[in-house]
């Protein structure tokens, strides 16, 4: 009799744990709720593309960071399956400038495109050629890194917000 009675304890306790677990977490496992009133940045990376670079020496890469969180976030650094190194650049006065992060301000967003901020591969190790897939792990400050998929489009490709 005292068998049947040792693992209900055992089975109270574990669901006991499993209720302060979960209590404890910060979302539903599928990140929709992560961040969600705790004044944590919310980021959502969209209109991701490489175009096609005329050249095999480097290309660029752009694409929109939105934060619909209660704290600013930074970029600071991105790798790529096709490059060697992955540059965070501005433009001022159509001069390019390399810089070590770039802000994702709170209910704002970061836009990496032509003519602006962007990212730039270097040390390619083939040429992304239009209809491949380039994979960008992009880190930010506060977020962690974030895997995006940004399709080869052609070399005068331009997304439509």
């Amino acid at each position: 009799m005292t068998a049947v009675h040792r693992p209900l304890p055992a089975l109270a306790l574990g669901a006991v744990f499993a209720l302060a677990l979960t209590g404890c977490s910060s979302g539903g496992g599928d990140g929709t709720d992560e961040g969600k009133g705790d004044g944590r940045p919310e980021l959502k990376v969209s209109g991701a593309y490489v175009p096609q670079p005329p050249t095999e020496e480097m290309a660029g890469g752009f694409l929109t960071v939105r934060n619909s969180g209660d704290s600013a976030d930074k970029l600071t650094s991105v790798s790529s399956d096709v490059a060697g190194k992955v540059e965070l650049h501005k433009t001022v006065e159509q001069q390019m400038q390399r810089v070590k992060s770039l802000s994702v301000p709170s209910h704002g967003k970061l836009e990496l495109g032509r003519g602006g901020n962007h990212l730039m591969l270097m040390d390619l190790e083939h040429k992304p050629m239009k209809g491949q897939t380039v994979t960008f792990v992009l880190h930010f400050q506060q977020s962690g890194a974030v895997t995006v998929k940004a399709p080869v489009e052609a070399t005068n490709y331009t997304h439509r917000k």
